[in-house]
């Protein structure tokens, strides 16, 4: 009988182990697929690409048991060759070969040519043959990016005592309401494409006190702009026992902090490959809804024509404001008005016209949504009468309400928006593996 007993061993070895190790001049075995092949005649460079980069690789008559003429573009190989410096080479390094192995060949040439550093096409193009354009070195260094801003979000909340849940993406009414909402039939009821994890997380901080998800959400809005998606990634926590709005403000900015200097310290290769600097964020300022809107409007003199809502170039306004004023490529508003934020917002006591909310702008653009929540039963009753809303509809939810809750908030951050302005990139398409938007449903 034979037993497994853990990952196993492998022979081949990737990049960071010939760098940490002390093997020029050794064999080393190396897997990857055929990146780009140029020819010089007598010998030839084999460029492979690995998940963790590329590696030059030289082939030599002679030298090489293999005809570089038989090898193809995509191949996926096994190479075994001497390790040599090379400072011209990706690493400082490469591998002299004695010998190819092909594991598999492409049935077909590419359609596009994802060697070369840039990608030279459309956007529509890209999209078209997503699985294959991701493949281009510039093109995945985004979603590495992307990993990395997952992994500080995950990493610093559960440093702060958060607990990661996942919650139910069919439900039965969203959390949002309205008609925005993807219906389903679902054994023969009524159900939606869940909006926001808003009352399911609410619930867990009744269980875990503080808790976190990262997990897609749906919006059918037939926007077709460069900020919109019909299904994006939403990065939500909420905490309990909270003093103000303020402490769910402050622990964004945490998670910012943290997020970016991981970026700097373990995903140098990938913002150097983009060419991205990582801010360095140490506060960010916050500014009342109204009062941004006062001071866009006097400095850039663009007349407030919505007392109720940012329209995108009062936000790219609001943000240019406070990087000239402050130096900041973010900036916190809050006290969003009541009758433009969701029936569950807590209202400013001292004028309920406003709630004690916020959105966190970059760089002009919306990432963030998030405040306080009303957490008292009666109150959330009341406000549900004001607008119309018929109790009976969410009664699960508001049972957490009827047996107690504590004093909570929370946020939902844009995954791809975030990743979109920290590459300066013009279209949220730009950053999102599959997009799903109101064209396009594959690949």
């Amino acid at each position: 009988m034979e037993f497994l007993t853990g990952v196993k061993e492998k022979e081949t070895i990737g990049i960071r182990a010939i760098l940490d190790g002390d093997l020029v001049g050794k064999t080393v075995k190396m897997e990857g697929a055929v990146h780009n092949i140029r020819d010089m005649g007598e010998f030839a460079f084999v460029i492979l690409r690995r998940a963790d980069g590329l590696v030059q690789c030289v082939c030599e008559e002679g030298k090489t048991a293999f005809d570089v003429k038989n090898l193809k573009e995509e191949a996926a190989v096994v190479v075994t060759g001497t390790v040599a410096t090379e400072e011209r080479a990706p690493h400082g390094f490469e591998l002299r070969l004695s010998e190819i192995r092909v594991l598999s060949e492409p049935a077909e040439g590419l359609p596009i040519a994802i060697n070369k550093w840039k990608l030279n096409t459309s956007l529509e193009t890209k999209l078209a043959l997503r699985p294959i354009t991701l493949r281009n070195v510039r093109e995945r260094a985004k979603f590495r990016i992307q990993e990395g801003l997952v992994r500080g979000f995950r990493e610093f909340l559960s440093s702060q005592g958060f607990t990661e849940i996942h919650t139910p993406k069919i439900v039965s009414r969203g959390a949002e309401g309205g008609a925005n909402v993807f219906k389903l039939n679902y054994f023969n009821k009524k159900a939606e494409l869940g909006q926001s994890p808003q009352f399911y997380k609410q619930m867990m901080v009744g269980v875990f006190d503080r808790v976190f998800e990262t997990a897609p959400v749906f919006r059918a809005e037939k926007h077709n702009t460069t900020r919109h998606l019909n299904e994006y990634t939403s990065l939500d926590f909420e905490m309990g026992y909270i003093e103000s709005f303020e402490d769910v403000m402050a622990m964004e900015t945490g998670f910012l902090i943290y997020t970016m200097e991981l970026l700097g310290r373990e995903y140098q290769t990938e913002l150097k490959i983009l060419g991205v600097e990582v801010p360095h964020i140490e506060k960010i300022p916050q500014v009342r809804f109204d009062v941004a809107k006062e001071l866009v409007s006097e400095k850039y003199g663009r007349k407030i024509r919505n007392p109720f809502d940012l329209e995108p170039e009062e936000e790219g306004l609001i943000g240019r404001y406070f990087k000239e004023e402050y130096g900041s490529d973010f900036v916190f508003v809050t006290h969003y008005p009541s009758k433009k934020r969701p029936f569950y917002a807590m209202d400013d006591p001292a004028d309920p016209r406003f709630t004690l909310s916020f959105d966190l702008l970059y760089k002009g653009l919306e990432i963030t949504t998030g405040g306080q929540r009303i957490h008292d039963y009666a109150m959330i009753l009341d406000k549900m009468e004001k607008r119309n809303m018929d109790p009976a509809d969410i009664s699960d939810y508001l049972m957490i309400f009827r047996y107690g809750m504590p004093p909570h908030g929370g946020l939902g951050i844009g995954l791809e928006r975030l990743t979109m302005r920290l590459l300066d990139e013009q279209n949220v398409r730009e950053t999102t593996l599959f997009p799903r938007d109101v064209t396009r449903l594959n690949p």
